[in-house]
């Protein structure tokens, strides 16, 4: 059954909770696979994903089972030991991106956190005192006070300042404006940047400029430094979108669809980055936990037995195709901008903001977020169907042309 419009009048907000969200009156019950159900039994399709996190759905039963196993064994011990699972999950991750060794923690902020502190030391290492990483605009990378600085968004910036210093901020997709930015700047160690920029309307990174971009940070000496919190793990068809363009960073920060819902983060580091830190340079009580670990083991097991890297890049170009031919009166209007991404990161581009569209998209049973004030983002589970598709698509494209018409 689907949501409706009493949806709205459930799960008012908790007097004991900070108001850091904007949240919707809906509060979730349980899930499975790629349905959430609220508290009011109404049926969702999930199109979120928790934020592209729920890589394999809700309720799988393999990442259950393995889950409960690990709970009963060891959920938490210390990285003052060994930890077996760390070290499997660190392989499997190598193996999967060709790069050298991986650093362990909770969120992709702690990983995006631990690739600038990566960079700055870096600078250090080679004797320049006050090293500089070129971010992009747009770009969103953390809320904490290094990865806010590096973000490209002045609305969640602003209130928070001094900003962190050391940050050259350029346009995506235009390498001679990154050349013109760092010209006989001698501080600059690493470039920085999302190779599909989630929370600043899905923008993709052009591949042939991600390989220019690789040959010049070769050229200059500079880290590469690919953020896949978002848009990693399978999301765009391949492991990590960047391999798209045939490319390996020096720095891969990972989060978000690595467990599968399971806190965990990553820093991926190939033979330029994976010595600079050594003992005492970094850390993370939390990071690499038995739990987590065993999350990271089992979701990749769960892609490759399932084929999810497949079924991302297929049903993907399923949904974009029925979007457009859905859509196609408004994208020739100019109504809708764009529809841009790859595989399971899709987002729609509206002429204007459209925050309304994520309250009715619940009224009408299915999750979605907008993100960049006009962005519609679709980040679904990666055992999305061709059917289940269909059935997002049979319910957003009416959504956003009603929503066009009334704010004509």
């Amino acid at each position: 059954m689907s949501a409706s419009p009493a949806a709205a009048t459930a799960a008012p907000s908790s007097p004991h909770v900070m108001t850091t969200y904007g949240r919707l009156p809906i509060a979730m019950s349980h899930g499975q696979g790629c349905y959430v159900w609220d508290t009011a039994g109404r049926r969702y399709l999930d199109a979120l994903a928790g934020v592209a996190v729920n890589t394999v759905g809700h309720n799988h039963p393999v990442l259950v089972a393995g889950l409960q196993d690990q709970v009963s064994k060891l959920i938490h011990t210390s990285n003052y030991y060994h930890i077996p699972l760390q070290e499997e999950l660190a392989k499997l991750l190598v193996e999967r991106s060709g790069m050298e060794n991986a650093f362990f923690c909770s969120t992709g902020l702690e990983a995006n956190e631990a690739a600038l502190k990566l960079a700055r030391k870096f600078g250090h290492d080679k004797g320049i005192s006050n090293p500089q990483i070129v971010v992009y605009e747009k770009a969103f990378h953390g809320r904490s006070i290094a990865t806010l600085s590096a973000t490209g968004n002045p609305k969640v910036q602003a209130g928070f300042g001094p900003l962190v210093e050391g940050f050259i901020r350029v346009p995506i997709n235009d390498i001679e404006a990154i050349k013109a930015a760092t010209a006989n700047n001698p501080h600059v160690v690493a470039v920085f940047f999302e190779a599909i920029q989630g929370e600043g309307g899905v923008n993709p990174m052009q591949l042939d400029y991600l390989r220019q971009l690789r040959a010049l940070c070769d050229e200059r000496d500079w880290l590469m430094m690919i953020d896949e919190v978002q848009c990693g793990m399978g999301r765009t068809g391949k492991w990590f979108a960047h391999q798209w363009a045939g490319i390996k960073p020096d720095v891969m920060p990972l989060a978000k669809g690595l467990g599968s819902g399971v806190p965990v983060g990553a820093v991926v580091a190939g033979p330029k980055a994976a010595h600079i830190f050594g003992p005492g340079n970094h850390g993370s009580t939390f990071g690499g936990n038995p739990l987590a670990m065993r999350a990271g083991v089992e979701t990749i097991r769960i892609m490759e037995q399932e084929g999810l890297l497949a079924n991302a890049a297929t049903v993907g170009q399923h949904l974009r195709d029925s979007l457009a031919k859905g859509l196609a009166a408004e994208l020739a209007s100019g109504a809708v901008k764009e529809i841009r991404g790859q595989g399971l990161m899709l987002g729609i581009e509206l002429n204007k903001p459209c925050g309304a569209l994520m309250q009715r998209a619940a009224d009408a049973g299915l999750l979605l977020s907008v993100t960049a004030d006009s962005v519609v983002r679709l980040v679904p589970p990666l055992i999305l169907t061709v059917a289940q598709a269909d059935e997002l698509v049979s319910i957003v494209v009416p959504l956003i042309q009603t929503f066009l018409k009334e704010n004509a």
